[in-house]
């Protein structure tokens, strides 16, 4: 199948299947005796999960090294053991987030508590007073603020 084809048929631009030949993650491509390219039947299949792939937050280098050169070798085992790892990860990335979400959260509060004598600069000042910051290995220390 010619490249328009499988455009139409993944709904992938040209230039996006051109990249991913390019960098190897869609093999066996022939070129046919007039330079065009000549792909076969599961490169939808291939290219469907490349796109379906990077929307689970695989990256390119990852699904290099996750997909086969051909659909009928793929390792059973490696493949559930990627995929877990990948859960782990967004699992790891999901508590990061709502730590995250819950310090600015609270620092929002302490904000929005602003005495109403109390001017912005000087609430900047004592809500930065009692913030905790960790510093690279790991050491917590209370926040200088100069005045």
């Amino acid at each position: 199948m010619k490249i328009g084809e499988l455009a139409q048929r993944t709904g992938l631009a040209p230039s996006r299947i051109r990249f991913y030949e390019r960098i190897g993650l869609l093999k066996a491509v022939e070129r046919q005796a007039n330079g065009y390219r000549s792909y076969p039947a599961d490169a939808v299949l291939v290219l469907r999960l490349i796109a379906t792939a990077q929307q689970a937050g695989f990256s390119l280098d990852e699904l290099r090294a996750l997909l086969p050169g051909d659909l009928a070798r793929w390792d059973h085992d490696t493949l559930i053991g990627t995929l877990r790892r990948k859960v782990e990860d967004i699992d790891a990335l999901l508590a990061r987030l709502a730590q995250n979400k819950a310090q600015l959260v609270d620092l929002m509060a302490q904000i929005e508590a602003r005495p109403r004598d109390m001017d912005c600069a000087a609430n900047a000042r004592r809500v930065l007073s009692g913030m905790r910051l960790v510093e690279a290995d790991g050491a917590t220390r209370r926040a200088t603020v100069r005045r």
